[in-house]
């Protein structure tokens, strides 16, 4: 015999199945209960913002069956979560993705050599391009007062110059005092080299080890922790090692924000 189902229903009275639609940005739906059409511009738990072709918005309900995509009955559902963008740069400082570098600033910061510049760039480096500030790289700081003086810095070309192991007594302490021009600061941290800047902890160390006097003291310092004696490649590693501001220790994050304050001041 034929079966026939239980439910004699005409096919065109069943309720048909609505399609689920991200509420993607952009995407234009009509409300039908108030006829409001818009377009997306925000969706949260629950509800989904619509702004129309006057810039008028209304806010509604996430629910089912709830608007109309082209003529058709759809459920609006929250979008995917895309890439999270970071908030903070590196530095700390408020992100502003997408903005341009600014054109560079008359004003410079220098650091005593490669390794201090490579840091400062990194964590630093979105700050520095948004300001316009250019870091470049010295070879020591022993002709540090003809430099400054080559430099001429004035009110619209500050210089801001950043010594390692700048502590009362020392050779740099000395170099830095005779330095008298009020439109150059000369500021330091207290570390031998700035490798010493980065927290042990972010390298995976217990300490940075001390290196008896007279020897060259990163290829001590590679020495005493057991890597191989190439300061390049251990520059590397620990430069890997840092992600942000969180990494460095404090007497170099006051120092190198105090510079860029002092060369981005207004005139």
């Amino acid at each position: 015999m034929r079966q026939y189902s239980a439910d004699l229903t005409p096919p065109w009275k069943k309720p048909q199945p609505v399609p689920e639609v991200p509420a993607d940005p952009g995407l234009v739906v009509e409300e039908p209960g108030t006829g409001f059409c818009g377009a997306v511009v925000g969706c949260e738990a629950g509800t989904v913002t619509l702004e129309d072709r006057f810039g008028k918005r209304r806010v509604f309900p996430l629910e089912p069956r709830g608007f109309l995509l082209e003529g058709r009955v759809v459920t609006l559902t929250r979008p995917a979560a895309g890439p999270v963008r970071p908030t903070r740069t590196a530095s700390g400082s408020v992100a502003v993705p997408g903005a341009r570098a600014r054109v560079a600033r008359a004003g410079r910061i220098y650091v005593e050599g490669r390794h201090d510049a490579e840091l400062v760039e990194k964590v630093w480096g979105d700050d520095l391009r948004i300001e316009g500030v250019v870091v470049e790289y010295l070879e020591g700081v022993d002709d540090l007062p003809a430099i400054v003086a080559g430099f001429a810095p004035g009110p619209d070309a500050r210089l801001g110059v950043l010594v390692d192991h700048l502590v009362p007594g020392s050779k740099e302490w000395r170099i830095a005092e005779s330095v008298t021009s009020e439109h150059a600061l000369v500021v330091g941290h207290p570390f031998i080299d700035i490798w010493e800047a980065v927290k042990p902890s972010s390298v995976g160390i217990a300490a940075w080890p001390r290196v008896p006097r007279g020897q060259d003291w990163k290829t001590g310092v590679c020495r005493a922790l057991g890597w191989p004696e190439n300061t390049g490649a251990a520059w590397r590693h620990i430069l890997g090692r840092v992600r942000s501001y969180k990494d460095l220790e404090p007497e170099l994050l006051g120092r190198v924000e105090e510079l860029i304050d002092f060369v981005t001041a207004p005139e």
